[in-house]
């Protein structure tokens, strides 16, 4: 069942620049221009692109903040902008860069006035509540007031906060932006356990793509408001053309090997750099150099997907 769906959706901006003293320019920018896909229940969906592309846009627009141009938008099965209120019990929102806990009171007093907006029995706010506690490690901070955490610990206090009421739906806006790498793990494995224990369909912006990498088992890069890929991420490494490495260390320096299927594209003495497609199988290449040359070492990269997002960009722009 799909729960997120967008069809030909556009949103436009309307933008005054002054030309002269008296004079003003108007310029309509499609933010998001025809934008259309479906994210089922309980997928875990990157959704990604360069500043500019549409990814706040398109959420501003899921949560019934900003209403759509033209098209036609649904989340479990509502129209956002209209049922704001009531679609506000089904989903939660983390933005990296605000908070929705109250600066001055302790974490727990956000808790417990989540627990009244969002009307959420006392039975299930203690489970929730003592389940999020437990997994984030938030139990020694449950006193501190908001405005006294760390970034890492604010981001986890949010995370717990959305959560609380059981939405279906969770969008994420940056998560772990300026965590630390033991922060990051922390959120990361968190989200793994929400998605697989109770099938929370998340949908992920970020531009720390080992987000994606970690957590999503389906991306969608977006450019310039549409869509210019949606699939896994090896479709995406075939998508972007991406290459792997095969790093050979050879007995003794000598020329540039000279395989089928694979170029050299750096040689330091005797260790070389051979590239070769990230779609193609390593064996056949291997077998090629260890029959061929005296060798000491090797070993095969994989492509950074920061390269492969990169690629396909410039790509976009270039067509």
């Amino acid at each position: 069942m799909a729960l997120i769906e967008l069809e030909d959706v556009r949103r436009d901006f309307v933008i005054r620049t002054r030309t002269g003293r008296l004079r003003r320019e108007k310029r309509v920018v499609h933010a998001v221009d025809g934008l259309s896909f479906t994210v089922g229940a309980g997928e875990c969906v990157g959704y990604i692109g360069p500043n500019g592309a549409g990814k706040s846009t398109t959420i501003k627009m899921l949560t019934g903040i900003l209403v759509p141009t033209a098209g036609r938008l649904r989340v479990a099965g509502v129209e956002p902008a209209r049922e704001r209120v009531g679609l506000a019990r089904r989903i939660g929102v983390v933005f990296g860069q605000r908070t929705t806990l109250w600066w001055d009171l302790p974490l727990r007093d956000s808790y417990e006035l989540a627990r009244r907006i969002y009307r959420i029995p006392p039975d299930r706010y203690r489970a929730n509540l003592a389940r999020c506690v437990e997994l984030l490690d938030l139990g020694a901070l449950l006193d501190t007031p908001v405005r006294q955490l760390s970034l890492g610990q604010r981001m986890r206090g949010d995370l717990a906060a959305a959560l609380l009421h059981d939405p279906q739906v969770l969008y994420l806006d940056e998560p772990t932006i300026g965590l630390d790498v033991v922060s990051k793990a922390r959120v990361r494995e968190f989200l793994r356990e929400v998605n697989r224990a109770e099938g929370t369909t998340v949908l992920l912006t970020t531009h720390d793509l080992t987000d994606i990498e970690q957590l999503c088992g389906r991306v969608m890069v977006i450019d310039h408001g549409r869509v210019v890929y949606d699939g896994g991420l090896d479709g995406l490494h075939t998508a972007g053309r991406s290459e792997r490495t095969l790093v050979v260390d050879l007995a003794e320096a000598g020329p540039a090997i000279s395989v089928p299927g694979a170029r050299v594209v750096r040689v330091e003495g005797p260790r070389q750099w051979l590239a070769f497609p990230a779609e193609q199988s390593a064996a056949p290449l291997v077998a090629a150099v260890a029959e061929r040359y005296p060798l000491v070492d090797l070993s095969v990269r994989e492509p950074a997907i920061e390269d492969v997002i990169a690629r396909m960009y410039a790509e976009v722009a270039i067509g």
